[in-house]
């Protein structure tokens, strides 16, 4: 799928604010309703715009308590990576995973009230996970920048 400029510039004001009318969209742009509105169409359907999310205040909903944990497995099967990978999606407290390379295996991002809350989570639900060699907590002192926001830049073929 190949996108121009337009596709890139709305996606732009999209990641920006997605509860905008399309005539707003429409007058950034200098296209018609009916432009802007089938364009939309069409970025959702090739799946550039996979979905619309409101994106929640952590800190007022008592989970400000952010930690980035590194996942070792036993042993580097694929069993193993499947048997993890299905039971952290069932963690309501892990809010990203990935399947990583170096020392680790997996990092997780997970949010929880405060160090207390993040202790209980380890020890009753993410150490007693079949299969984890060891956890690597690494705790956040300070939020340099935090973005949804992908880069739609065009470039010109």
């Amino acid at each position: 799928m190949k996108f121009d400029k337009i596709d890139s510039d709305l996606l732009t004001l999209l990641q920006e604010d997605c509860k905008k009318t399309t005539k707003e969209y429409a007058n950034s742009l200098n296209l018609s309703i009916t432009a802007v509105y089938e364009r939309i169409r069409r970025l959702e359907r090739v799946g550039a715009i996979e979905k619309y999310v409101a994106l929640v205040n952590r800190k007022l909903l008592g989970k400000n308590f952010m930690v980035f944990c590194q996942v070792k497995l036993l042993q580097h099967t694929k069993e193993f990576a499947l048997q993890f990978e299905r039971e952290v999606l069932r963690l309501p407290e892990v809010v990203e995973c990935y399947h990583v390379s170096g020392d680790y295996d997996y990092l997780l991002k997970v949010y929880v009230a405060d160090m207390e809350a993040y202790r209980e989570f380890l020890i009753a639900k993410l150490t007693v996970l079949q299969h984890i060699a060891n956890a690597n907590s690494t705790f956040m002192i300070g939020e340099i920048k935090n973005t949804t926001s992908i880069l739609c830049d065009y470039k010109k073929a």
